[in-house]
């Protein structure tokens, strides 16, 4: 039987593992498939950081809690933590505890990403890659190498592994998927960039692919579930294990207009809610998790209701649509008792006109009763909200501003996001679009506004009236740079499980 190496570049958010390598690990090691795991993500940078006079006492900071103490002390960790990932000297690149930049070379561009391939010494995780990574695979032998690319922020980190792996393995059949692969793979005009240097390019789940490259059988029932044995859970950059977890896969909506879920023809697939609870209860058996992260898309409400017959066990968080089953103050205060501690909430627009045109499916006159049942029962709301959508105008967004203003008493945090118009969306046959740049895998576009209300007037706008605004700016304020949402749940006043007395958020955040 083949033996695959599955492996998470950098650079995410090094906060918990990777669900992904971790899921299709246990699909194949079901079948019979040796697999192993390498988050090469946390790998590389805890190499990187320990090797600096400070980087172990910051992440160190980070582990043990004592970097919550305040938001302005937080804020002081990850800026030190960055400034090691990238000393002042000069540099092609910029890397943080989140991003990874080159200066001339750009991952929308496949040209670049085989160029980085070529020269995989100019990346800042070359040294890890060939003094640590490779080694490693030189023991494991594997016969297949997965590489898991989610995000853009991995590709030109990720290209530069696959040149070190074709160098020193040539006869190494290397493999791509994960979510960006299939949205590269989902335009109508994809034309494999990579053949010669990549194996294959998987789009979708890969579970069936990668057992059909390795000969096996069909992935079974209950394989949904990740494993997260073979990963080094007690070493991720939290204050205390955050669980990733899962009870579908896509989104149960699928409407709003723009949405890459519906771009992509992604099905909606709810997991067996006894399949989801067990797994669950042998995890939190397992792990002892600080936090539970539920990853869906948007977790359906009938999976919310099971919660509050049978709750998780531990302290959880993750996303839901601002949905009719969440104006009711009893519903909130069981969800609350079931260990929910935070709700992301995709509001998008405090204009109804816009709301609609979206096709969010959002009520905006139910939404303040939300946020007041959510605030009542104990669970801090993380606001993710859109301009420069096609729908808004300037006035939208002031409509939008306003309402952040009335109800930011029942508001945790605010994620304000620009739009970016999906290349291959539907609606771009009803406007002008641009290129940003030359990039063959370009995700996005540039379009002229049908109101006038362009980029660099919505930047503008977010920078010099929204953003300065005083009360919206205690609320960004109050989010945790680089670690964002997966770190905001520490900072709750009602969720302490992992920080001692003596180094509590105090309420001055």
């Amino acid at each position: 039987m083949p033996r695959v190496v599955l492996i998470h570049p950098p650079v995410t958010i090094p906060s918990e593992p990777p669900a992904g390598i971790a899921r299709l690990s246990h699909v194949l090691s079901r079948q019979g498939v040796p697999c192993a795991l390498i988050d090469a993500n946390l790998a590389g940078l805890t190499q990187i950081l320990p090797g600096s006079a400070h980087g172990e006492k910051y992440t160190g900071a980070i582990r043990r809690g004592t970097a919550f103490r305040s938001m302005d002390h937080y804020r002081l960790t990850v800026h030190r933590l960055n400034r090691i990932l990238t000393p002042p000297d000069r540099h092609p690149w910029r890397l943080t505890l989140a991003n990874y930049r080159h200066h001339d070379r750009i991952p929308v561009r496949s040209a670049d990403l085989i160029r980085q391939s070529e020269h995989p010494e100019d990346n800042p995780f070359f040294a890890y890659y060939e003094d640590g990574l490779l080694p490693g695979l030189e023991s494991q032998a594997p016969d297949i190498i997965g590489i898991s690319l989610l995000y853009l922020t991995q590709a030109l980190c990720a290209f530069a592994l696959i040149g070190c792996i074709r160098r020193r393995f040539p006869e190494i059949r290397i493999v791509l998927g994960g979510g960006l692969i299939t949205s590269w793979m989902s335009a109508p005009d994809w034309r494999d960039p990579f053949a010669g240097l990549v194996d294959a390019c998987i789009s979708g789940p890969g579970e069936s692919a990668l057992l059909a490259l390795t000969k096996a059988g069909p992935a079974g029932r209950g394989t949904e579930k990740p494993d997260y044995r073979p990963l080094p859970v007690q070493t991720y950059l939290s204050p205390g294990f955050v669980l990733p977890a899962v009870t579908s896969s896509g989104c149960y909506w699928r409407r709003c207009t723009f949405c890459p879920e519906r771009a992509e023809g992604g099905a909606f697939r709810p997991f067996p809610a006894e399949a989801v609870r067990s797994g669950l209860r042998e995890d939190v058996e397992r792990f002892s998790p600080a936090l539970v992260h539920f990853l869906d898309n948007a977790v359906p409400p009938k999976t919310l209701a099971h919660f509050t017959a049978h709750p998780p066990g531990v302290p959880w968080y993750g996303y839901s649509r601002l949905e009719p089953h969440l104006d009711d103050p009893d519903f909130c205060s069981a969800l609350h008792k079931s260990g929910c501690v935070m709700l992301q909430l995709g509001l998008e627009s405090g204009s109804a006109n816009v709301l609609e045109r979206m096709e969010k499916g959002i009520s905006l006159d139910r939404v303040p009763r939300i946020l007041t049942h959510l605030k009542n029962a104990g669970i801090a709301t993380y606001l993710y909200l859109l301009f420069g959508t096609p729908a808004e105008t300037e006035a939208d967004a002031q409509l939008t501003r306003d309402f952040v203003l009335r109800h930011a008493d029942k508001i945790g945090f605010i994620n304000p996001a620009l739009f970016n118009l999906p290349r291959h969306s539907p609606e771009t046959a009803a406007l002008r679009t641009r290129s940003f740049y030359d990039g063959d895998l370009s995700l996005y576009v540039d379009f002229e506004h049908p109101a006038g209300w362009h980029r660099r007037t919505v930047r503008r706008f977010l920078q010099s009236d929204f953003g300065k605004h005083p009360v919206i700016a205690r609320i960004l304020h109050r989010t945790p740079p680089e670690f964002t949402s997966t770190h905001a749940p520490f900072f709750l006043e009602n969720f302490r499980p992992v920080l001692p007395r003596s180094i509590q958020p105090g309420t001055r955040n």
